[in-house]
């Protein structure tokens, strides 16, 4: 049996299905990784994420920020992977996606239970007072942007360095891998702690792992049950139209 066919036919007598997605869905979006050859690290300086780094030079950091998130980012739009996900939800083919991603292209596909890991960049928050808004909301014009409410400076909701990964999200992502009968790690390489631990906790729970990655990963020789050679974009949507063939 073919993996293609293999990893449909797990999929078709699972009865909660678990999508743990990397930058790697993002990719085909026009979204680059941070991290290889052609990451964003290449070209900027990773302090700028730097919890602490943000709070002692807000203005430096949002500038790369908004150039990095806003200007570049913010003309990403979901590709066929996104929409096949979306559409495995909508036929009760998958209960939950965590993602690492922080983009916002998986709810604008259509998903609805979406386990943000990392957070979303398309929402902007004030550490004092807690009020979000979208970017739009804003005038990133003028930076570092501040709140409307009490003039502190706004963040960007995601998860910066040295900063924890949000409660809810982590014990959501933890039930998500204790009870999953099939984990499908898509566009992920396993090299980005803690989120990486996540498929590594659905396996020891007894979950069948299906792995999507154009090359191998940290995962394909550990955990991997069947590895589907291939990009995202091209694989789920063959995958989500075999799961309605009969």
């Amino acid at each position: 049996m073919d993996p293609l066919e293999e990893a449909v036919q797990l999929l078709k007598k699972s009865s909660h299905t678990t999508a743990f997605t990397g930058a790697g869905v993002s990719v085909e979006s026009g979204i680059p990784p941070f991290r290889g050859e052609n990451g964003l690290w290449s070209r900027y300086d990773p302090i700028v994420l730097d919890i602490g780094y943000f709070y002692s030079h807000p203005a430096s950091a949002w500038k790369v920020i908004k150039e990095i998130f806003y200007d570049y980012f913010g003309k990403a739009k979901p590709n066929p992977a996104h929409y096949a996900l979306a559409e495995m939800e909508k036929r009760g083919q998958l209960t939950a996606i965590i993602t690492q991603n922080i983009d916002n292209l998986h709810q604008e596909a259509g998903s609805k239970n979406v386990i943000e890991y990392h957070g979303n960049s398309q929402r902007l928050i004030c550490p004092k007072c807690g009020a979000t808004y979208r970017p739009e909301e804003i005038d990133l014009s003028k930076l570092p942007p501040r709140c409307k409410k009490d003039g502190e400076i706004l963040k960007p909701d995601f998860v910066f360095f040295g900063e924890p990964i949000p409660p809810e999200a982590a014990a959501k992502a933890t039930e998500e891998a204790q009870t999953a009968d099939v984990f499908l790690l898509i566009g992920t390489t396993g090299e980005v702690m803690p989120a990486s631990m996540v498929p590594q906790m659905a396996k020891q729970y007894g979950a069948k792992i299906i792995e999507i990655n154009p090359e191998e990963s940290a995962y394909t020789h550990s955990i991997t049950d069947v590895y589907v050679r291939g990009k995202a974009g091209v694989i789920m949507p063959a995958i989500a139209k075999r799961l309605v063939e009969r």
